[in-house]
């Protein structure tokens, strides 16, 4: 008598699940925001047209790394997502350093500037404690430990579904890659978008806040 076989499994759940991407994402961002990136860049008569320059260099290399990154095919294409993550994140680091150094700001950026212009677009939700607007000018809590390990926990859960997401990309590596790279370029000017508006408008630390616990 013939055996029945098994269904087939998705390959994706077998190499990494939700809770394990979300850990590894979540420590990938306290690691990395741990220190914020020197700049090279001097302060600049005209930052916004810096800015715009430095963002334009940047989006492309951004693209041009997620998308070479991506074209692994299968579960070694998976094994991409959390270097490209990490790859990415050290090119807007960057430029949102670079940025600020154009701004002349550069010496007032800290971790919780650093998390608004890098994420907040991606997880504005997660933000509503990091900052309150005064007018058009931004002031920042000051972060505690636990309070940053919980806002780079609900980061990577955002993050963790997506790079899930385009961990099945791999299995399609051409149009994979295009998707991906695409979506890094749009990114990386977002994060110039913030960083630029943060400069342009102002920010502070909110000294009340940060003596304050977090709602929730």
């Amino acid at each position: 008598m013939t055996k029945a076989m098994p269904p087939a499994r998705d390959p994706l759940p077998a190499v990494i699940g939700q809770d394990e991407a979300t850990g590894r994402v979540t420590q990938a961002i306290l690691d990395f925001v741990a220190h914020v990136p020197a700049s090279h860049v001097a302060g600049s008569a005209a930052p916004g047209i810096t800015a715009r320059r430095l963002t334009e260099q940047a989006a492309r290399r951004a693209a041009l790394t997620a998308g070479s990154l991506a074209l692994p095919p299968g579960p070694l294409g998976w094994l991409t997502v959390l270097p490209e993550l990490l790859a990415i994140w050290r090119i807007q680091a960057q430029l949102v350093s670079d940025i600020a150094a154009a701004y002349g700001r550069h010496a007032e950026l800290g971790r919780e500037q650093m998390l608004w212009c890098l994420f907040r677009h991606t997880a504005a939700q997660a933000f509503r404690d990091v900052a309150v607007r005064m007018g058009d000018r931004l002031l920042f809590r000051r972060l505690s430990q636990g309070m940053l390990e919980r806002l780079a926990r609900q980061i990577g859960v955002k993050l963790s579904r997506r790079a899930l997401g385009e961990g099945l990309s791999r299995w399609m590596p051409v149009v994979g890659a295009l998707g991906v790279g695409a979506y890094a370029w749009y990114d990386t000017r977002q994060v110039a978008a913030s960083a630029i508006a943060l400069m342009e408008d102002g920010f502070g630390i909110d000294a009340e806040a940060a003596a304050a616990p977090p709602r929730g």
